[in-house]
């Protein structure tokens, strides 16, 4: 046996399980306002109240509209977001992991696992990821993230009280090519989707190091969340998404949800041997 390696996995498990990895940032890109995180400041962390971004277990959101592809045509797109009341303790802060699936013409192109958690202010903070792509409904690649693990540093997706021209990274990991920031582009605003006439929006502008110059605009509405995704920007990584379901899913659906997001989670430690492989496995319930 190589001790040495040995070594060098036991430090690597013991840095991301309590977050002590070093962050590195590129020459020049302090723009990505990347904050410690402290597990002393989520008191209760599960208890995910935000008004801008509310998550409750049992909740079901689905989003409906068009996609364009690498040839610039437009592609049915649709994202069904459950949240689960399954809890992931990453970096010493238990997290609510939501269960995503992303469909292109009707096909689940992705399929996600994500890990949230609401810190002492009121901030709604995601720890990582764990995405799988499909191709055919086959297994392609994953490109996981997770806070203290390699380049993966946390990020805040919603603050409590967002305002006009507030900055704030939403996660860093630019070796999976998450370096998403986020700017509050407009307040006040008013829009018209499925499920209802919101007015008060707050529109977050998302950019990132990847697609340089392309911006997506996601639409929150209090006590609902993201209610319209659009894009501005360079004609790159176009999408443009309506809110056309909010429910309540029943207790044979929360099962079958929980099973869901337990298999993404096992399939994570066989094949992010780098990265989920070091993290605790989802193991308990609010």
């Amino acid at each position: 046996m190589n001790l040495g390696s040995r070594c060098v996995t036991i430090l690597a498990v013991t840095s991301c399980l309590l977050g002590l990895t070093s962050q590195v940032l590129a020459e020049g890109d302090g723009k990505q306002d990347l904050l410690p995180l402290d597990p002393a400041t989520f008191g209760r962390s599960t208890d995910i109240n935000n008004e801008w971004y509310p998550l409750k277990p049992g909740m079901r959101y689905v989003w409906d509209g068009y996609a364009v592809d690498e040839e610039g045509q437009e592609e049915p797109h649709s994202i069904v977001t459950v949240v689960t009341d399954l809890v992931k303790e990453i970096a010493g802060v238990r997290t609510v992991v939501c269960w995503e699936r992303d469909f292109v013409d009707k096909e689940l192109e992705e399929a996600e696992i994500m890990f949230l958690a609401q810190d002492n202010k009121g901030d709604v903070w995601l720890l990582g990821e764990y995405p799988e792509e499909y191709d055919n409904q086959k297994f392609v690649k994953q490109s996981s993230w997770i806070h203290g693990c390699k380049d993966g540093h946390a990020g805040i997706i919603m603050k409590k009280d967002p305002k006009l021209g507030m900055t704030y990274s939403e996660g860093w990991a630019p070796s999976v090519e998450y370096t998403d920031h986020a700017l509050v582009y407009q307040v006040g605003q008013k829009v018209k989707v499925p499920t209802g006439n919101f007015n008060n929006i707050v529109v977050i502008d998302e950019s990132n190091q990847e697609t340089e110059g392309a911006h997506h605009l996601k639409f929150y509405a209090k006590g609902v969340g993201v209610v319209h995704v659009d894009w501005r920007g360079k004609k790159t990584d176009q999408e443009k998404l309506d809110l056309v379901k909010v429910e309540r899913i029943s207790a044979d659906e929360m099962a079958k949800a929980r099973e869901a997001a337990l298999k993404l989670d096992k399939h994570g430690y066989e094949v992010s041997k780098d990265v989920y492989a070091l993290t605790k496995p989802i193991n308990s319930s609010k």
